[in-house]
């Protein structure tokens, strides 16, 4: 366990930021005088005094102001946990009597403190994803959360990443496996992440990087939200952003619920100059008279989520089919202005 999830344990029994600095520096040093910890912990002496009587009245260190100076001592970690747990113990029967459990909404809204929990939810949706993710965060962040982006981009989910205040030219190695496809930026830009199209999170980028900031995350789950946030991606910052690393293409033939990711595989193919067909289940868009499952040959893509840029909006994801001499656009969920919104797109490579 790292100092920063440490700290987050600790916060959740009623420690803020500064009182947990000062309770590890105690810790650490042992039996001290308030000039040591206040060293330690960077915060004044005047302060370490008043947060030990603090500490002191719950149970986490020994004040002994009979001793000239001041001498503070830490209680021993068991008895520590010993006491934490038995406060646990006897406030569960008094919370069980007071609880009435309702449904919860499937729109939900969260306000995020703290650095530590803005990490872990990442992480936490990022672990959960099916389809796809859009996440733009500072490169600083990216050591932290490599290993989850790596497990997500081998299920098979398309991540488009946009790595921010990157000093220098990112080394293109190391960001293989992180992602489908990454983007650099040397500005500082917002937090953003989205998920299935059904969940979201933003934040300022200063409260991944600065340990004192005061700026807040919102995390929401909300299926007419989270679009907009992945719009705004791939509007406002995707576009400018430099690509960086693109994955190979996938082995064909694969079947894609997540539409983007097919729009993605069929970009990819079609660089290499192999011909695609696509088979798509759906349903016809408006009062179109089709059926509900096309396939033929991909004759056109519109897309901005790889380069070379083929559509012309940021936001456009589509293909066009030629069936039978006859040509159809296919559009993702929404789909409004194409023949057709893809529920499922299976593609494969085309026989010559």
């Amino acid at each position: 366990m790292d100092d920063d999830e440490l700290a987050d344990l600790l916060e959740r029994f009623g420690l803020s930021e500064k009182e947990t600095d000062t309770y590890l520096a105690i810790l650490e040093h042992g039996e001290s005088k308030a000039s040591t910890i206040a060293d330690a912990a960077d915060v004044s002496k005047r302060y370490v005094y008043s947060i030990s009587e603090e500490l002191e009245e719950r149970g986490f260190v020994e004040v002994d102001d009979h001793a000239v100076p001041t001498v503070i001592r830490p209680v021993q970690p068991e008895t520590v946990v010993e006491r934490l747990t038995r406060s646990v113990e006897e406030i569960e029967p008094e919370l069980e009597s007071r609880f009435t459990a309702t449904e919860r909404s499937g729109e939900q809204f969260e306000v995020i403190k703290s650095r530590q929990t803005v990490i872990k939810r990442i992480e936490s949706l990022l672990a959960n994803a099916e389809t796809e993710v859009t996440l733009s965060l500072p490169a600083e962040v990216l050591p932290r959360i490599r290993s989850t982006l790596e497990a997500t981009v081998d299920r098979g989910v398309l991540v488009l990443l946009l790595l921010g205040a990157t000093e220098g030219d990112q080394d293109i190695a190391s960001l293989a496996g992180t992602a489908s496809t990454v983007r650099t930026w040397d500005a500082l830009v917002p937090t953003m992440l989205t998920v299935d199209g059904r969940h979201g999170l933003l934040a300022p980028s200063q409260i991944l990087t600065t340990s004192a900031s005061d700026t807040r995350a919102i995390a929401i789950s909300q299926e007419q939200l989270a679009p907009v946030l992945a719009g705004s991606f791939l509007a406002n910052y995707w576009p400018t952003a430099e690509e960086r690393y693109v994955t190979t293409p996938n082995e064909l033939p694969c079947t894609y619920e997540g539409f983007r990711s097919a729009v993605f595989q069929i970009a990819l193919h079609r660089a290499t100059d192999t011909r695609i067909e696509a088979s798509v289940t759906g349903s016809p868009v408006g009062d179109r008279d089709l059926p509900s499952s096309l396939s033929g040959e991909v004759v056109e893509v519109r897309q901005s989520l790889v380069r070379p840029v083929s559509s012309t909006l940021p936001i456009e994801n589509a293909f066009e089919l030629e069936v039978d001499g006859d040509r159809y656009t296919v559009g993702g969920t929404g789909a409004f202005l194409e023949d057709y919104e893809a529920e499922s797109v299976t593609i494969r490579a085309l026989e010559e």
